[in-house]
């Protein structure tokens, strides 16, 4: 496997466990506790889920949602009240801020995302963190789990202007490292905004997918599949070609 000059990281889902196994628990702990009576929780819950599905797949909304992150949240549990019959901004409020804060509590690095990293920084491999998302919101998570000093250059869509998978994104990031996208690779874990357009620009792409399978009828294929980041130089360690 030939040495790359730079390497491209996500940081949701890539370098940071979101900890999505306990998503619906969360939601339904912070319906349980904003309730006042008027709703019962797990009639509300089908709803919810309901609601956060074509909220996130609408592509309009999921941009405006990655950047307001607060609206998004109120936004989902006041449309779900609505299919409940219930008129409530305030507690659909109440409702979104809990639940922020518990997702905030509950994310980690992932254990090797540090290890990775620093093999990484450590073979003079020039890095780019690049990330959708607020300026303020995922700037804190880059101050918070200390991984500003293991980058080159970071890229946050509230920051730049526009987020992955626009092009635009990753020609600045590799423009910052001074590197030609096929000596770059692209790490993430979202298909369509990690691996669809770097693959297009060049890049050898590594999808991080548990199910280690491209999605159904995919417009390319990753170069490589990964478990998880602590895969990533499983097969190279401190050689390369």
């Amino acid at each position: 496997m030939e040495r790359p000059d730079a390497i491209l990281f996500d940081l949701d889902g890539t370098l940071i466990d979101p900890s999505d196994a306990t998503l619906e628990e969360d939601w339904r702990a912070s319906c349980q506790a904003c309730c006042d009576g008027s709703f019962e929780v797990e009639q509300l819950l089908p709803h919810i889920h309901a609601v956060r599905m074509g909220f996130w797949t609408d592509a309009e909304r999921a941009q405006r949602g990655r950047l307001d992150l607060d609206w998004a949240r109120t936004t989902i549990v006041r449309d779900a009240f609505a299919l409940a019959g219930i008129a409530d901004d305030a507690r659909a409020a109440a409702i979104g801020r809990d639940y922020f804060d518990r997702r905030e509590a509950a994310m980690s690095l992932f254990p090797s995302s540090i290890e990775t990293l620093t093999a990484i920084r450590a073979q003079e491999i020039r890095t780019a963190l690049i990330t959708n998302g607020s300026a303020a919101g995922q700037r804190a998570k880059v101050e918070r789990f200390g991984l500003s000093s293991y980058f080159d250059c970071i890229v946050i869509e509230g920051e730049f202007g526009c987020g992955k998978p626009d092009e635009r994104v990753f020609r600045h990031a590799l423009q910052a490292l001074g590197c030609a996208p096929e000596r770059a690779w692209m790490i993430g874990d979202y298909y369509e905004a990690d691996i669809e357009t770097p693959h297009r620009l060049g890049m050898h792409t590594v999808w991080i997918s548990p199910t280690m399978g491209a999605p159904e009828g995919a417009a390319v294929q990753p170069h490589r599949t990964i478990a998880s980041i602590g895969e990533l130089l499983a097969h190279t360690g401190d050689r390369w070609g």
